[in-house]
């Protein structure tokens, strides 16, 4: 096991065997760290977060920031923030990107499943449940509570609404809005996010839209004659 300069490791975390740490990295108190990891500079771990074996995570990132809660008072309109005292468990053999941030649970856990890659400045909210395998790319977001299958896809500016279900081998493309739940391997496109068949079709006909206008003009014209 290696720490670098600057770096501070709180009560009651562990490190596992040759884990490397590098400077100005926080783990926070009773984090727990696997074996083999690479923790690059300026990650930081929060409190009860569990990293499994074989983990790398690129300088920048978060994992166990405080999740997106709150409840608003519909008289006043004050937003009062809602305790988020869960975690965050990233499994065996994954691999997060520079300044991702991984949201802790509001209650039990955020878990990103083994194998699982992650792009750069990605943003997973809280409870939410990534499978194994998965490809996750850069500028992507998933709200809190969406369940994501094993084996899925998501490209680039991905955005996927709280509280869905996707599910395995499913292929998001890139800037795809995602409103509601994805079957099994559906490749969707798009936003709101379609089957791509479909919005390729559609993408076809939007651009005839000012042509078939015209035809609608000169057919208005005829019939008031």
């Amino acid at each position: 096991m290696s720490i670098g300069d600057f770096s501070v490791v709180e009560r009651g975390a562990a490190i596992g065997e040759n884990t490397v740490i590098m400077t100005q990295v926080y783990i926070g108190p009773n984090a727990k760290i696997g074996r083999n990891c690479l923790i690059y500079p300026r990650v930081v771990v929060r409190d009860d977060c569990v990293v499994g074996d074989g983990v790398i995570i690129h300088p920048g990132t978060v994992i166990g920031s405080d999740g997106f809660g709150f409840l608003t008072d519909k008289k006043t309109g004050k937003h009062t923030k809602i305790p988020q005292i869960g975690n965050v468990v990233v499994e065996a053999g994954c691999e997060i990107g520079a300044n991702v941030t991984i949201d802790r649970g509001a209650v039990g856990s955020t878990v990103i499943g083994a194998g699982t890659h992650i792009d750069n400045l990605v943003q997973i909210g809280h409870n939410v449940r990534v499978g194994r395998d998965c490809v996750i790319v850069s500028q992507t977001g998933i709200a809190g509570s969406t369940i994501v299958g094993n084996n899925v896809i998501l490209a680039g500016q991905a955005g996927v609404a709280g509280h869905l279900t996707i599910g395995d081998g499913a292929i998001i493309t890139a800037q795809t809005g995602v409103m509601s739940d994805v079957p099994a391997k559906t490749v969707l496109f798009g936003s709101p996010g379609r089957p791509h068949r479909e919005a390729f079709k559609l993408q076809a006909l939007f651009s005839r839209l000012p042509e078939l206008f015209d035809k609608v003009k000169e057919l208005e014209k005829k019939n008031t004659i």
